[in-house]
């Protein structure tokens, strides 16, 4: 098994100025949820050219495998899509779509996927990779409920019996890997609630409906009413990011709009969430004398990483970067719709260090974004070592 690791880490380093120039290719031309056309085929194209058996999907996204044609594989994941956000990052290969960026990383996952790809390819010609290795190059993972939900109702994970990804963390120096066993992210679901009522003049609000302040009450109210409702333990967030109504001081509109995403750290309260939800929105508008309609789409579950998955991934970076590369990380209430994946088969997630070393901590989603691009390796490296930790000792 150490020349399986040293020939996959030889690879990648090797690899590492093509690497970085592809991800600054992925960064340039950004594609939203389900359009990752392009993407998909400069990333067909560099696994077809590693010898991967390619397979695209209907709509974007793809599925590659390496080694034998049966029996269990061991997936890997990255996501592909980018965010409706601008870049502002001012580099040489900053995004060339207008109002399209890559803010998330994703093109840092795609890249040390596709370094991942090469270096288990060098260790497949040598003879030294047993069974089966499947890649997703997976679409849409910044839409709910998400790509990831439309890759296992297609049957992508038909005969894996485990699964890795990463994603990117601007507060971990590069080199190093974030880690946790169990929940590493939150249940994600997106709220809407729309407000009707007969409208009318400030000066009357006894004689309609209260659109605006029932809309307030809302708003305040159920938060509040949800820490009572459902167990405080499993720290539920809601928290709103549109609140529309009205557009003169003087009068009572006859609609108004809120939206929002509500979060939830703990499975099993996620799943009795969305009832709650609803009828607590219909108790809190009625005393007002305006109708609401609900709309709860339910996004993802949390990432929980396995007991085993996680001893995995621990041998996999002391094999690649070395004792002290793991460090501990908290849950986080950001979604990530890897989560579909692991309601399925066991697997784990790892944050991938991107911050250089005394350097300036960026934040995801964020236009001016910007990644040491050493982390791309040591991404691709940690991947390829967990398959090979899966598949065989490593010491």
């Amino acid at each position: 098994m150490d020349v399986a690791i040293t020939l996959l880490q030889r690879t990648v380093e090797a690899a590492e100025a093509e690497l970085i120039a592809l991800r600054r290719d992925l960064h340039a031309h950004p594609e939203l949820a389900w359009a990752e056309e392009r993407t998909t085929g400069v990333v067909a194209a560099e696994l077809e050219r590693a010898g991967w058996r390619v397979e695209r999907a209907p709509t974007s996204g793809l599925v590659a495998e390496l080694g034998a044609v049966d029996g269990p594989a061991i997936a890997l994941r990255a996501d592909l899509d980018a965010l409706p956000v601008t870049d502002t990052t001012g580099g040489p290969w900053a995004s060339t779509v207008p109002g399209v960026a890559h803010a998330c990383g994703h093109d840092v996952h795609t890249t040390a996927l596709v370094g991942a790809a090469r270096g288990l390819a060098a260790v497949h010609a040598a003879g030294l990779l047993p069974g089966r290795v499947r890649l997703l190059a997976q679409p849409a993972e910044e839409v709910m409920p998400g790509g990831a939900a439309q890759f296992v109702a297609d049957g992508r994970l038909a005969d894996v019996e485990r699964i890795f990804a990463l994603h990117c963390d601007p507060g971990v120096d590069v080199g190093r890997v974030g880690l946790r066993v169990g929940p590493l992210t939150s249940a994600a679901d997106r709220l809407e609630v729309r407000l009707e009522g007969a409208g009318g003049h400030t000066s009357r609000p006894h004689l309609t409906g209260d659109l605006t302040y029932a809309l307030a009450t809302v708003a305040t109210q159920l938060p509040a009413v949800l820490s009572r409702r459902l167990d405080p333990r499993s720290g539920v967030s809601v928290v709103w990011g549109v609140l529309q109504a009205g557009s003169a001081a003087n009068v009572i509109p006859g609609h108004g709009r809120l939206a929002g995403t509500v979060r939830i750290l703990d499975a099993e309260v996620w799943e009795r969430c969305e009832p709650v939800v609803r009828a607590t929105v219909l108790d809190l508008v009625r005393p007002y004398g305006v109708s609401a309609a609900v709309d709860y789409v339910r996004g993802v579950p949390p990432v929980v990483n396995d007991a085993d998955s996680h001893d995995l991934l621990v041998r996999a970076v002391g094999a690649t970067l070395g004792e002290g590369a793991v460090v501990p990380v908290p849950q986080s209430l950001g979604g990530e719709d890897f989560g579909w994946y692991l309601q399925h088969v066991p697997g784990a997630m790892f944050r991938l260090g991107t911050r250089t070393p005394g350097g300036v901590v960026y934040d995801l989603h964020q236009g001016d974004l910007r990644v040491d691009e050493q982390a791309i390796t040591v991404g691709a490296r940690v991947l390829g070592a967990a398959v090979l930790a899966t598949t065989q000792p490593l010491r």
